[in-house]
């Protein structure tokens, strides 16, 4: 699969598969006291991309040609039997709440709704943020120097993110303050055993090595857990982040764990499914987009630290735990609750991942 076709895949809306399909009826008779200029009559529409949590955009319509149709966007905790510990939508709310008073580039949040007799599971409403979602980290189409800025860009709003001040913030108790590492690791071993689908020998040996190799000296911040360009509202004028979406994953943690898995697309290998985008095989000076090593570099200059720590760790913790992320994946599309139609991730790429996995942690320092 291509570039362009990932891209066409997983961009724009389409209509609700039947299992998830909402009671617009009960949606809007919740909705009409709450967001004015919405009202109880709106379109629905499901965003395509995304696996986890269903998302959907909701756009009312105007009372005449002259008033600009209102939308927001909806994001549901799927149907189904479900990991306990996953899909937490309320502290996704909570968080994009604080960082948006501070500043942080978010979708405005609206309310947050843990009544599921409404759509049959909690939601949450935010604001609709325009803008541009790219797909595919090589930026096809998009001229070299503004695919030079906005990893820049990107880049700085994740250091900004990490030296948020969590008690500021009022996220102090939002997550233990030691101990990150660990109890993620113990989380994505659970979800991986509970969610595989066949024998996997290397993810068994990671399970089995990875918490003799858990850093002592770990730092605490507020950190994303899925930080990517597919997670991120670019907007229509500028290379500029407008606005950083899914926060499902966040809490109090390692930043070097959130930077590990932010550089994916330099680790991840190309998969001729679809199911990832990866830099690997791109002319990068080329495209304007910095090595591995010169982004790892710039981060460290906006955090103010020479050099991440036990580094050789931390990728191969981040390559572990986003094997048992695609595993979770096929287990949720095995079950039918998959949150998009689309899921192009294959078994085989577990047992690729895992053993990247295990050979970053055996191999010399990277």
């Amino acid at each position: 699969m291509s570039s362009a076709d990932r891209q066409a895949l997983y961009s724009g809306t389409e209509a609700p598969p039947e299992h998830l399909r909402l009671d617009i009826r009960a949606l809007g008779d919740c909705l009409a006291q709450r967001i004015p200029g919405l009202g109880g009559d709106f379109t629905v529409e499901k965003f395509k991309g995304g696996q986890s949590n269903p998302t959907y955009k909701l756009t009312g319509r105007p009372a005449n040609s002259v008033t600009a149709p209102l939308a927001v966007v909806l994001r549901r905790r799927p149907p189904g039997p479900l990991v306990p510990s996953a899909h937490a939508i309320d502290r996704e709310y909570r968080v994009m709440s604080a960082v948006e008073r501070a500043g942080y580039p978010v979708p405005h949040p609206w309310f947050y709704c843990d009544d599921a007799s409404v759509i049959g599971s909690a939601f949450y409403i935010v604001g609709y943020c325009p803008g541009r979602v790219f797909w595919n980290a090589e930026l096809a189409g998009v001229d070299r120097a503004e695919r030079t800025a906005l990893y820049a860009d990107m880049n700085a709003r994740l250091a900004q993110l990490h030296g948020c001040d969590i008690d500021a913030l009022g996220l102090g108790d939002f997550g233990p303050r030691a101990g990150y590492v660990a109890r993620n690791l113990a989380r994505w071993s659970k979800v991986y055993r509970q969610s595989e689908l066949m024998p996997i020998p290397d993810m068994d040996w990671l399970i089995d090595r990875l918490p003799a190799l858990v850093p002592a000296d770990e730092r605490v911040c507020l950190v994303h857990g899925d930080y990517g360009l597919y997670n991120l509202v670019v907007a229509d004028d500028a290379p500029r982040v407008a606005a950083v979406l899914d926060w499902e994953m966040a809490t109090l943690g390692d930043p070097f764990v959130d930077l590990a898995h932010h550089l994916r697309a330099w680790w991840d290998p190309p998969d001729p499914g679809g199911g990832a985008t990866s830099l690997q095989g791109h002319d990068l000076a080329a495209l304007g987009i910095p090595s591995m090593a010169d982004y790892v570099a710039a981060y460290c200059r906006h955090a103010g630290i020479a050099a991440p720590p036990h580094w050789r760790f931390y990728l191969g913790f981040a390559q572990f735990r986003y094997a048992a992320m695609i595993q979770g994946i096929l287990k949720r599309a095995a079950l039918g609750t998959a949150a998009s139609r689309v899921v192009l991730h294959r078994q085989e790429r577990v047992l690729e991942i895992a053993a990247l996995a295990r050979a970053t942690l055996r191999g010399p320092e990277p």
